[in-house]
């Protein structure tokens, strides 16, 4: 799920109702987001998409908490990472490890160039 748009979906993975956290990730993708997800306590469910033949394969992962929402949960510091700080937007986007928390200086000095 991008940052950007904080609709909240749900949708159903294997028989159980989820909110829908990133459709079409690939597998290195789902297993840093289940990981990180299910240390912060939460049930994480995987589907994989159909695909063509030959293609990567795309998946669609969720958690059982229909009320959680990475967005807020993400910019309100609800999830922790194993090292035990804040998961910020860059952390989540797998951009960085170590994230300055600051996550608008990143824009703020990029806007500047």
């Amino acid at each position: 799920m991008a940052l950007n748009n904080a609709k909240h979906i749900i949708g159903e993975i294997d028989g159980i109702r989820c909110t829908i956290i990133e459709t079409g990730a690939t597998l290195e993708r789902v297993a840093f987001l289940s990981d990180l997800l299910s240390f912060n306590n939460l049930e994480v469910k995987e589907m994989k998409e159909p695909s063509e033949p030959g293609e990567e394969p795309k998946y669609t992962i969720g958690v059982t908490e229909l009320i959680f929402n990475p967005v807020f949960a993400i910019y309100e510091r609800q999830l922790k990472t194993r090292e035990g700080s804040f998961v910020t937007p860059g952390y989540w986007n797998q951009e960085c490890i170590e994230c300055d928390p600051r996550y608008w200086m990143r824009r703020k000095s990029a806007t500047k160039n």
